[in-house]
């Protein structure tokens, strides 16, 4: 044996020293550090024996999807230990009594160890295992060695074709689709061993339906991305079938098929285009119409598609804004409108250009490539004859401004409407006052001269902001006859010519031992500097009232001293910035308030005392018609004892009247009421406690001795009467007026008679 061959025979027996010196190495590591577990926990007291324990594994590869026969050896292993002693090996784990195939591996019984497979293996299912390899002592089932633990893997073949996510598919594409660009993407999966050419794919385009030499598709054999070559025309093809191919680069290759199915969307490649070259059209002046003409294309382009609808436009002469266009959805028309009213005088005639392009942008195909075409816009021109009518007459201004002070005197001269005819040919022009409120001026039916009649007043209540309106309608003599309108906006400057006044004459207050606090509040119509701050002055007060903190437009009134409850006035004098100034009088009310109630509590409590919800609301409607029915007697009496009584039959007086002190506490007051006919004898006599009780009176609620004879239904008869009542007949009135509520107890009635006519 030459050199040669003792080469070649080291070089086929080296791979299997190798494998036996690593496994004895591991073994002899593993043995010693069991014998140094084992001194150091004291299992043994035999002297340690140092032993080379050693796995020997043949290669163990399996291929799937092996046919057999079945079972097929795939291996052996031994362990030196049987040399011995008589060794049982064991096989365990995925594959033997495990997850995720149980029996697919065995061993054999005996000393050589030879493993055996029993069945097909799909690699894509598992595509290793770990078993695990054990030797045990025949005679006494002890484990002699450590456990070998080896991963068995499954050598893959081209078992599976590439398979498309979808085997037939639909994709949309634009008409204005750029060629070379990407479209779409192709997918498959392919479940042999990654990175190999078992599972690497290459795409290829099979066939094109229609097969156009224009429009054509390509598709990339790597990445499966589809583009396009060429234009597409959606009047000529609307639909491509394409039938595309995935191969892998296996032994044998596998390949598989799919169908996708391209829709062309329509685009705008088409100019819309005009019926008709130009349009007549008369409109009369001054109005505004809607939909005076339409205006059709054709397009063809897709229906109701951007790139069929239209987009109208004026742009010549409608500088002025006059015309409107929009487009008809269902029919793609042009609908032109007269926003504007148009004016005969100033431009009897136009003439428009309207030009239309669509939504979507205009392309072409040239040589094979898309180009987007230079808008060139189809235009048509629609004449325009204006109708001359009547036109209203015009206000110059429209609107008049003037200003003047309150209270001018009557005939002052305001100003001047001036209305003109647009129309070339000219009208009589009259004036008419058609808005006036307060009737305060006059117009000029030929002229326009606005003139006052009577004063003015800033403070009436249809002026607005020192603004008073008057409205005046020029009106001409055409057919038919026209109106305009000008308004005249007359602005009043103040003048002092209010004095300030209370805001509310009356005031109620609990009475209590100390001083106690009101509020007076008084209120002005006029303007700084003629309004507040207001002064305030006491006029009598009697040593009872005086006035406190004056905060402009309202002061404190403090009562002096403890009131017991009734009826009060307290006269005081109310002034302005600029002296102007008024007596007013001032009505308290003083009431006792037994924990805590207040006036207000307490006057609704005396008035509902006594009678149930349900009964009170027919009783008031009893007492109601018997007052009614009192007023109708004595507007009989009073009518037929005029009739019989030709002249009054008085007292040397002027009048009957009383006089009523009211800065006195506890005075019983006499009122009378008139009839002012026949002897002048008091007919209704009511006695009243103004300010209290009587002085000497026994008891609080002691009633005055008329008080206290009269019935029921008289108590309701005074009520109504005190209500701002007016009792007249032909020849005398009587005024009666309630001051003060019925139910605190206490009441001032003044009562005046004057005679109209016959002999005083």
């Amino acid at each position: 044996m030459d050199s040669r061959e003792h080469t070649f025979l080291l070089l086929a027996l080296l791979p299997p020293m190798l494998l036996l010196l690593q496994v004895n190495i591991a073994n002899s590591f593993q043995q010693e550090r069991d014998n140094l577990t084992n001194q150091i926990k004291g299992e043994s007291h035999r002297p340690l024996h140092r032993f080379k324990r050693r796995w020997i594994i043949t290669t163990l590869e399996l291929e799937e999807e092996d046919p057999g026969p079945f079972p097929k050896l795939v291996g052996e292993l031994f362990n030196n230990m049987s040399d011995s002693m008589s060794l049982l090996y064991l096989i365990s784990g995925p594959g033997v009594d495990e997850y995720p195939e149980i029996g697919l591996f065995s061993i054999e019984d005996h000393k050589n160890g030879k493993i055996y497979v029993h069945r097909p293996i799909d690699r894509e299912t598992t595509s290793s295992f770990m078993v695990r390899f054990d030797v045990v002592d025949r005679s006494t089932g002890d484990v002699v060695d450590k456990s070998l633990f080896f991963s068995i893997r499954v050598s893959d073949v081209n078992d599976h074709a590439p398979q498309f996510l979808e085997e037939k598919l639909s994709i949309t594409v634009k008409e204005s689709q750029e060629a070379d660009l990407p479209i779409f993407q192709m997918l498959t999966v392919d479940l042999d061993q990654k990175n190999t050419p078992n599972s690497q794919v290459l795409y290829s385009l099979v066939s094109q339906t229609p097969l156009l030499k224009e429009s054509s598709f390509l598709i990339d054999q790597r990445s499966g991305k589809i583009q396009l070559s060429g234009c597409l025309d959606y009047e000529t093809a609307p639909l491509f079938t394409l039938l595309i191919r995935a191969r892998d680069l296996g032994k044998p290759p596998l390949s598989s098929t799919a169908t996708v199915h391209v829709h062309v969307q329509d685009d705008n490649n088409h100019r819309p285009v005009f019926t008709q070259d130009s349009y007549k059209l008369q409109i009369p002046e001054g109005q505004v119409s809607p939909g005076v003409l339409r205006l059709p294309v054709r397009d063809q382009d897709s229906p109701f598609t951007s790139a069929w609808r239209a987009k109208f436009n004026i742009s010549k002469g409608d500088e002025d804004r006059h015309f409107d266009i929009s487009t008809d959805p269902e029919t793609n028309e042009g609908i032109l409108s007269v926003v504007k009213p148009l004016d005969y005088e100033s431009l009897p005639a136009r003439k428009l250009v309207i030009s239309v392009e669509n939504e979507a942008q205009l392309f072409s195909c040239e040589g094979g490539k898309l180009r987007k075409a230079v808008e060139t816009r189809v235009s048509v021109t629609v004449n325009v004859e204006v109708m001359d009518i009547n036109d209203p007459p015009a206000f110059h201004p429209g609107t008049l401004v003037v200003s003047g002070q309150e209270g001018g005197s009557p005939g002052l001269l305001l100003g001047m409407f001036n209305a003109t005819d647009p129309d070339r040919i000219s009208s009589h022009i009259s004036y008419k006052l058609v808005h006036d409120p307060e009737n305060w001026v006059t117009v000029d039916e030929n002229s326009g001269a606005v003139t006052t009649r009577k004063q003015t007043d800033r403070e009436s209540p249809h002026v607005k902001d020192s603004f008073y309106t008057i409205v005046v309608h020029a009106i001409d003599d055409g057919l038919p006859p026209q109106t305009g309108t000008g308004t005249l906006m007359l602005h009043l400057s103040d003048v002092n010519d209010h004095a300030p006044s209370l805001r509310q004459p009356l005031l109620q207050v609990c009475a209590s031992a100390g001083r106690t606090s009101l509020r007076i509040d008084a209120v002005d119509p006029d303007l700084e500097p003629n309004a507040d701050p207001f002064t305030f002055e006491l006029d009598d007060a009697d040593g009872t009232w005086e006035l406190g903190k004056n905060w402009g437009r309202s002061v404190e009134l403090l009562m002096v001293r403890s009131l017991p409850s009734g009826n009060y006035s307290v006269p005081l004098r109310i002034g302005d910035q600029q002296g102007l100034s008024q007596k007013q009088t001032v009505y308290v009310r003083v009431c006792s308030c037994p924990g805590g109630v207040t006036c207000a509590q307490l006057a609704a409590n005396t008035a509902g005392v006594g009678l149930p919800m349900g009964m009170l609301i027919p009783v008031c409607v009893a007492f109601l018609v018997l007052a009614v029915a009192l007023l109708s007697l004595l507007r009989c009496y009073f009518a037929f004892e005029a009739k019989k009584s030709s002249h009054w039959i008085r007292s040397d007086d002027t009048g009957v009247q009383t006089l009523i002190m009211y800065n006195q506490e506890s005075k019983a007051v006499s009122t009378q009421v008139c009839t002012g006919v026949g002897d002048p004898t008091v007919v209704l006599q009511v006695n009243t406690a103004v300010g209290g009780a009587r002085p000497g009176a026994k008891d609080v609620n002691e009633k005055p001795p008329l008080m206290a004879d009269t019935s029921g239904l008289l108590h309701a008869a005074v009520e109504i009467l005190f209500l701002h009542a007016y009792i007249c007949d032909t020849d005398t009135f009587c005024e009666i007026e309630r001051k003060a509520d019925f139910a605190g107890g206490g009441w001032r009635v003044e009562v005046g008679a004057e005679q109209e006519g016959g002999s005083k």
